[in-house]
């Protein structure tokens, strides 16, 4: 990996020295792996003394965002979109974070990995960093792989960068207004115990993990109009995969099920994932 220096100004007695890095793409997703792999750490870390590796989850998006400018930091921010992908992932990051740490405030580890320190008992401090952060750095850094390449890319916008960030808006607004409305339902008392089916939950069992999936399908297309991202279209199949049948809708539907009064009947007339009208019963 070559690297020379771009630009030294002094201002004072302080010297600010700016690097351009030219990377190849492999040195790239190293460094990724390597500073989400330190977030991961980080939220590990917290956890222990926490009891709480749901904590995690809030970390999820924060690490997105660390892996975003950080290819935008050594590659000298060469050409717009790479300003784009990092700023939308910010963008979505941070709310994500912040929403996840609002609902998050004042309550028990989540059940899942509540029922995985139940089972492991004082091993589950280790147990926890290979199966819940370190599983999850290592997925982390597949469905960021767009956010490198695109970062490498060096073609000026065009209309696939549309296409893109129209998908991304989509999802995002999916995302935050499925999100504000679950959270305004729960907060009426009479709510409890009770199925959401207000607003776009009416047409999506899961408005929130629809507007994921266009979030991470629209960033990919952005960075495939760079000219050199085509080939990793398995990092949005596996985020995709992840939303459809594993850590999504299929997980959490077995519980909700259980747990929530009229589930069954939702599930008859709401389509599970893309936003389609109500079957008629």
């Amino acid at each position: 990996m070559g690297f020379f220096t771009d630009a030294v100004c002094c201002t004072g007695s302080a010297a600010v020295f700016i690097y351009r890095f030219h990377m190849s793409l492999a040195s790239l997703l190293m460094l990724n792996l390597a500073v989400i792999a330190v977030v991961a750490a980080v939220a590990w870390l917290i956890s222990l003394p926490l009891r709480d590796a749901s904590i995690m989850d809030v970390f999820w998006g924060l690490a997105f965002v660390v892996a975003a400018w950080t290819g935008l930091i050594v590659t000298g921010g060469v050409g717009f979109r790479s300003w784009l992908l990092a700023s939308l992932t910010t963008i979505w990051g941070l709310r994500l974070a912040g929403y996840l740490a609002w609902r998050k405030w004042g309550q028990p580890e989540d059940h899942r990995y509540a029922a995985l320190r139940r089972q492991y008992g004082e091993r589950f401090w280790l147990v926890s960093l290979v199966v819940v952060f370190s599983l999850q750095a290592v997925i982390l850094w597949v469905v960021a792989l767009p956010l490198a390449a695109g970062t490498l890319g060096r073609s000026e916008l065009n209309w696939l960068d549309g296409v893109g960030m129209m998908l991304w808006l989509i999802g995002l607004t999916f995302e935050s207004v499925g999100d504000f409305q679950l959270a305004s339902f729960k907060t009426n008392p009479s709510s409890r115990g009770q199925v959401c089916d207000r607003g776009l939950w009416h047409y999506t069992r899961h408005p929130n993990y629809f507007g994921d999936f266009l979030v991470w399908w629209g960033i990919y297309l952005i960075a495939v109009a760079g000219g050199s991202a085509w080939w990793i279209i398995f990092s949005p199949l596996l985020m995709s995969l992840l939303l459809l049948r594993i850590s999504g809708v299929g997980l959490l539907e077995k519980s909700l099920v259980q747990r929530t009064t009229g589930y069954r009947d939702y599930i008859s007339r709401t389509s599970a994932f893309f936003p389609w009208p109500p079957r008629r019963r």
